[in-house]
């Protein structure tokens, strides 16, 4: 009995000197390199541990091939570029992005990366490996999507979501660098440049929808230049008659089975703007034609306090407006136009008529200026030659009495 008892703290403590060496071989941030004759194949493996006490090992055919992947992986981890997860394909990162990059943008910006991801970016890229994804295979991508009729702009929404997404990849460490950097995607052309009515056509356009059920909002985007859903989601609790200004604080978006209304699309977006004595009168007007309207629908009519609206007080449906709008610029004698293009032109004629291109920003909702120079700089430069010629007005002493232009050749 006495020799058993002496000898079964030697049998515990065995076990317990072989797990503490059994940890300290993985301790964080080392390596080693070892043979599995048993695999077929390659059997020189260089294995690290992780910060995480996980391993991560690869497979060589040569001792040597393995001693240098291991230098290797010992310099990227130390430096925080090792890929510390086991491979994704393209479909499984972005999917996991969209959900975390979900709760960070508007949600009719999460629908429309959600079908640029399912209708363009998957079918062709979804099956590869995240860490093999070359900037050759979005390279071809958007060449096959400009053959299939896609516009650039399109191409440009696919390529922002792409970059993003391998933008978090690489914070995630999930690879080394972005090849998305590597790619241009297609850019406009001119046949693709803005729609804009001149201050002539404006007129034209007022006259034309004199009466109609757009007038009011006609005449708003043209002196504003409102967006489409903050039109749309506009109460008459935010126009204030008496100090003749409007207040934006929502957008109205359709998405699939109604409209979701949302802060407006930028911070600056909440803004406040003072109306000229015209936008007021025609306002004015369009409240009388809501009343009736309003008194011709009966029980029917569902109160939500909104300007715009269809026949029973509901939001306008965008497909039938856009139709309403085409069908009044037929008659004005109007090319076809987006009434969101109705927007570019109240900028264009703002700034035709001189008005402080900061001034513009705050009537746009651009959250900074930089935004309003890029989308109308062009505008700028062609005032350029009116500007020098008002300096001359002031500036010129004029041709002196007498003075006759001669030919260089005849000095």
């Amino acid at each position: 009995m006495t020799n058993d008892k002496e000898h079964q703290p030697e049998e515990k403590k065995q076990p317990k000197e072989r797990k503490q060496r059994k940890r300290g071989k993985r301790a964080h941030g080392t390596g080693s390199i070892f043979r599995r004759p048993e695999r077929k194949g390659k059997q020189w493996v260089a294995q690290i541990v992780l910060d995480n006490g996980k391993t991560r090992q690869r497979y060589f055919n040569t001792e040597g091939e393995a001693a240098d992947a291991l230098n290797e992986m010992l310099y990227e981890l130390r430096h925080g570029t090792i890929i510390t997860e086991k491979d994704q394909t393209v479909k499984q990162h972005f999917e996991h992005w969209l959900e975390v990059h979900k709760s960070k943008i508007r949600f009719s910006s999460y629908l429309r990366y959600r079908v640029t991801l399912d209708k363009h970016i998957f079918p062709a890229l979804g099956h590869l490996s995240l860490q093999q994804l070359s900037a050759r295979d979005i390279d071809t991508l958007y060449v096959r999507k400009l053959e299939e009729g896609l516009a650039p702009a399109t191409i440009e929404v696919i390529h922002r979501v792409i970059k993003m997404a391998l933008k978090q990849a690489v914070r995630w460490r999930l690879i080394t660098r972005n090849v998305c950097e590597d790619v241009t995607p297609p850019r406009e052309t001119q046949s693709h440049e803005r729609q804009i009515v001149t201050p002539e056509q404006a007129q034209q356009l007022l006259a034309a929808a004199k009466g109609h059920r757009l007038e009011a909002m006609i005449t708003l985007t043209l002196a504003t230049g409102m967006r489409r859903g903050e039109l749309l989601a506009l109460k008459w609790q935010d126009i204030e008659f008496k100090q003749k200004r409007l207040h934006v604080r929502r957008s109205a978006n359709r998405l699939l089975g109604g409209y979701r209304v949302t802060d407006p699309k930028t911070a600056r977006g909440k803004r406040m703007i003072t109306l000229p004595q015209f936008v007021i009168e025609a306002l004015g007007q369009h409240r009388i034609r809501q009343l009736e309207a309003k008194l011709k629908a009966g029980p029917k009519w569902e109160e939500h306090d909104l300007v715009f609206c269809n026949m029973y007080g509901r939001f306008l449906n965008t497909s039938n407006l856009q139709v309403l709008f085409s069908t009044l610029l037929k008659q004005a004698g109007l090319p076809h136009m987006r009434l969101h293009d109705l927007r570019h032109s109240a900028a264009t004629i703002l700034l035709a008529m001189g008005v402080p291109i900061k001034v513009v920003q705050e009537l746009l909702g651009h959250s900074s200026i930089t935004i309003t120079l890029n989308v109308y700089g062009h505008v700028l430069s062609s005032m350029q030659q009116e500007a020098m010629d008002k300096l001359d007005d002031l500036f010129g002493k004029g041709e002196p009495d007498g003075y006759e232009e001669q030919d260089p050749g005849q000095k």
